[in-house]
């Protein structure tokens, strides 16, 4: 057979867009931020489960996606610890809900509800003589992404124990909320609270 009649070997299967998507749907490459200060501290990966290959290691919680950290933190109640794959589950049918109703990447509206829930300022405890002073001080990036991952797993859990709604829906209606910033959810109340108690003790 001449080389010129011989077949061509199959073409490459370029598989780059499916490696690039949460849950094989999601796609995490032309995510937006709004606030530069903690852009280095939202990551963005297509892995929503590491493994705990982060534990142990000061710091490193930054590089793990902020999905999987929101995942983790929705698991820090006594009924939930250690159930990664039951949250899992319940994150990406919540996504669906978000997809559904913002017609938006739900892992955007994630980043803007984080963004939007971190608290800028908030007060400590500095003592003079004995007494006990209130003073605002700057949150660091890295602690306001705590705190709104804190304020958003809070959120979705006073709205769904011992309540009819269920733990999908609570998870999609925060984020959503947040995302608009809207004062009546619990992540963004939060957040006001704590930037008004600051502002009262510059």
């Amino acid at each position: 057979m001449a080389a010129e009649d011989q077949p061509e070997p199959d073409a490459p299967v370029d598989d780059s867009n499916v490696s690039a998507q949460l849950f094989g749907k999601w796609s995490v490459t032309e995510i937006e931020y709004a606030d530069p200060s903690t852009e280095r501290y939202i990551n963005v990966t297509p892995v929503a489960h590491t493994m705990g290959r982060h534990a142990g290691k000061q710091f490193k919680k930054s590089e793990v996606s902020i999905v999987e950290r929101f995942i983790n933190r929705l698991m820090q109640t006594e009924e939930n610890t250690g159930k990664k794959q039951q949250t899992l589950n319940i994150v990406r049918d919540a996504f669906e809900l978000v997809a559904e109703r913002t017609e938006e990447n739900p892992v955007q509206v994630l980043v803007n509800a984080v963004e939007n829930a971190a608290p800028r300022e908030e007060t400590v405890r500095l003592k003079y003589g004995g007494i006990s002073v209130p003073k605002a001080v700057d949150v660091a990036p890295q602690r306001r992404v705590d705190q709104a991952l804190k304020f958003l797993a809070e959120g979705v859990q006073n709205d769904s124990f011992k309540s009819a709604t269920s733990a999908e829906e609570a998870v999609a209606n925060q984020l959503v909320r947040a995302a608009d910033y809207d004062v009546g959810v619990y992540a963004i109340s939060q957040k006001e609270e704590k930037e008004r108690v600051a502002a009262a003790a510059r």
